[in-house]
């Protein structure tokens, strides 16, 4: 059985411990470029230093091909036994590309089974070599949503996260819900490199396009949410968990309207661990699940931010899970919240969703990816999501 980190987090020490808080920094372009392995750690929980296999510097060339590179443990990413040369991986892309048509199985065959580091430095020696951006060839290239995917997957997580943000904030189809996961999912160090990688590809702050595009309690959660730094560890301390459980219960069942100040002080100030506790208690204290309070006490986006926190607290991968069954039910199939989920998590936990999908569903969640889409496109995503479930 697979078990997800976080899960026992049964013995209460402390809240917040401010030596583990999040820092920012000054130099945000070098500081997006330093953090893309302990950008991975984050989102899966691991204990500090556990990724941190020369996470900061980028290989010299003569030691690239033999540096062993790992995902974290629960990643369904899968890597060649032999740690590949990424100039040889740039020279077979470029074959790939040239003559009639694109050889995409050659294509998926080489990006699909290589970790964000070998990915960055195939771009690079294909820069060096080509005199063009591998992201510009594969535009140009592929077509539809395997491109779509493509471009996504081969950028590091935190760029990969600024440019979801970017397309959900930008243009007449702005997708409020998609920032608001990206944001609500992240923990505090990941958003201060996210934001750091924003800047940096594109000349604004991301606290500004979240403030000129969203409004009212939405606008002040996500942006708290992004600001506060937070304790990230696993102790609890229960004497605050029963005094957020109680003042939640003040601000919202107890009175008459919603004290929304309330909910988001607990929900931006406190841990994962921390709120998940806080869950438990409610419950045990209302005889009533803080999810139900929150959806008969709020709506809309603020609802929302608030339930993906929570459930982010609770179990990532059961949230993910549910995102993706939710993306491919009933007719025609959510090609936007499916790419994006496949994406961003393959590198971090998509073991753990790919067992919660099962256990909840009864379905091997690549045989629902299978069934819902199809080309190459399916091809990609079924590389990224592997065997078994």
């Amino acid at each position: 059985m697979v078990t997800e980190p976080g899960q026992d987090r049964q013995d209460p020490v402390h809240a917040l411990a401010p030596s583990r808080r999040a820092k920012s920094s000054s130099s945000s372009s070098s500081n997006a470029k330093r953090g893309t392995k302990s950008y991975l750690s984050q989102i899966a929980n691991l204990p500090p230093g556990a990724d941190q296999i020369e996470s900061n510097r980028i290989p010299a060339r003569s030691e690239r091909a033999r540096t062993p590179h790992r995902s974290p443990a629960m990643a369904s990413l899968t890597l060649p036994p032999a740690p590949p040369n990424p100039r040889q991986d740039a020279i077979d892309l470029h074959k790939a590309f040239k003559g009639f048509g694109c050889d995409s199985t050659a294509v998926i065959n080489i990006l699909t089974h290589r970790d964000s580091v070998q990915r960055g430095l195939i771009q690079q020696e294909y820069r060096a070599m080509y005199h063009e951006e591998l992201s510009q060839r594969i535009s140009s290239e592929l077509s539809g949503n395997h491109k779509k995917a493509m471009l996504l997957w081969i950028l590091d997580p935190a760029g990969r996260d600024a440019t979801v943000l970017r397309e959900a904030l930008s243009g007449d189809t702005m997708d409020l819900r998609a920032a608001t996961e990206i944001i609500c999912s992240r923990t505090p160090s990941q958003l201060q490199i996210m934001k750091q990688t924003y800047f940096a590809r594109f000349g604004t702050y991301l606290e500004h396009d979240i403030g000129h595009h969203t409004s009212g309690d939405h606008q002040k959660i996500l942006l708290a949410y992004m600001g506060i730094p937070r304790y990230e560890g696993p102790e609890v301390d229960p004497t605050i968990v029963t005094h957020d459980a109680k003042d939640l219960y003040k601000a919202g069942e107890k009175r008459l309207g919603t004290d929304e100040k309330t909910f988001i002080r607990i929900f931006t100030e406190r841990s994962w661990a921390h709120i998940a506790s806080v869950s438990s208690a409610y419950h045990h204290m209302y005889d009533r699940k803080l999810e139900k309070v929150i959806k008969s006490e709020t709506s809309g986006n603020f609802a929302f931010a608030l339930l993906t926190i929570l459930r982010c607290a609770e179990s990532p991968a059961k949230y993910f899970a549910k995102l993706l069954r939710k993306a491919m039910k009933g007719l025609g199939t959510d090609d936007k919240t499916l790419i994006r989920v496949v994406v961003t998590r393959t590198e971090i936990d998509m073991q753990y969703i790919k067992a919660e999908y099962f256990k909840k569903y009864k379905k091997p969640l690549g045989e629902a990816i299978n069934s819902e889409t199809s080309g190459h496109y399916r091809t990609f995503l079924l590389s990224l999501v592997g065997h078994g479930h």
